[in-house]
């Protein structure tokens, strides 16, 4: 029977040749997502811009200097997908719209995440970063804007902590909720940290 490891090194194959929305994609499909069955951390972010296409690094880019800063944790501890998993709600580039890059495409969360989250039994905090992750995973349990949704982030733990983006271009959300900086960055801290402890004692175990 195979291992655990080996049908989620399956499921991300596929996942990874999916072309359910290449007639829609501004450059063919390129999923971009990163996990390892023994995870217990989850990133949930919107879609990979055009550096992170490019690139096939997700959170290589600004927001994600940004989001490791936030975390406290280094590029090296980020990228250990065998602790942190990254699974943006799109896992194509969606392209670039008036206002800066398009939506993720809406076929694709419903499509994957739930295969995907069946495979990762060992996640205990996944962190929802943005409007689009939250909608997905929170539904109509979320608050009329995202301000309320993370300023209400209580009601969703220990499962979910839901986290403004961290794109530069947020920085007037940061300055308007200084809440967000004093109460929340230092729970998630604390967070991430017990999590990355906890699966170091395991692997001693």
């Amino acid at each position: 029977m195979p291992s655990r490891a080996e049908n989620l090194n399956a499921l991300l194959r596929e996942v990874r040749a999916c072309k359910v929305c290449a007639a829609h994609l501004p450059f063919p499909p390129k999923p971009v997502l990163r996990a390892a069955a023994s995870a217990r951390i989850l990133v949930v972010g919107q879609a990979p811009g055009r550096r992170v296409h490019e690139t096939g690094i997700p959170w290589n880019d600004p927001s994600g200097d940004r989001l490791r800063d936030w975390m406290q944790v280094s590029r090296d501890t980020f990228y250990d997908e065998k602790h942190i998993a990254i699974i943006p709600t799109g896992f194509c580039y969606p392209g670039t719209g008036k206002g800066g890059d398009l939506p993720p495409r809406p076929e694709c969360a419903p499509l994957w995440h739930p295969r995907l989250r069946a495979a990762l039994p060992d996640i205990r905090l996944t962190l929802l970063i943005g409007r689009y992750a939250q909608a997905y995973y929170l539904g109509g349990r979320r608050g009329r804007t995202l301000a309320e949704t993370v300023r209400h982030y209580r009601d969703y733990l220990p499962e979910f902590l839901p986290l403004p983006h961290p794109s530069p271009r947020n920085q007037m959300w940061l300055k308007r909720n200084p809440w967000f900086e004093e109460e929340v960055l230092p729970l998630l801290r604390e967070l991430v940290h017990k999590q990355l402890t906890l699966e170091k004692l395991k692997v001693r175990s």
